[in-house]
């Protein structure tokens, strides 16, 4: 896989990383805190979802698994500005999969809060928009359109 040749490309996926990394790190702090307790707005239940059974994964808490991956992507993104032709391939094929695997747990996480918890934090649906940004402008960036098609993807389920 190439290197994005596109500088706003990388521009964005630093600042959705870093963005993203925030929110996670506000809902590590507020989740924590009892003089601070996570506000969402109205309407939400944030205490609810943060502090429910699927608020960790294999025992991880999941904001905690949030900040370690927008860490991750904006570093990757804010080096690839840098010092591009340095990075090694596998590690941009690894950091491509992994926004995949998190545009897909937050998918699973969203499905959650509707179908089982019946409650919403309007922080964990910001998480998840930004992590789908992420998804969605890599796809664009490493021209993965053809195997992310959402009519192949659907056509696939019917046949």
């Amino acid at each position: 896989m190439e290197l994005p040749e596109d500088i706003l490309a990388r521009v964005i996926l630093f600042v959705l990383g870093a963005f993203g990394f925030w929110v996670a790190r506000h809902i590590y702090i507020h989740k924590r805190s009892e003089e601070n307790p996570l506000v969402c707005m109205i309407g939400f239940d944030c205490h609810n979802v943060v502090h429910s059974d699927y608020a960790k994964f294999f025992g991880i808490h999941v904001e905690v698994l949030g900040m370690f991956y927008y860490g991750a992507i904006a570093l990757f993104y804010f080096f690839l500005l840098f010092i591009a032709n340095i990075l090694p391939v596998i590690l941009v094929d690894f950091m491509v999969l992994l926004s995949f695997t998190a545009f897909f747990f937050s998918a699973y996480l969203i499905a959650v809060q509707l179908f089982i918890l019946k409650k919403f934090c309007s922080w964990c649906i910001v998480s998840a928009l930004v992590s789908t940004g992420i998804f969605l402008v890599t796809i664009h960036v490493y021209n993965l359109s053809e195997i992310f098609n959402p009519s192949l993807i659907f056509q696939s389920f019917i046949l």
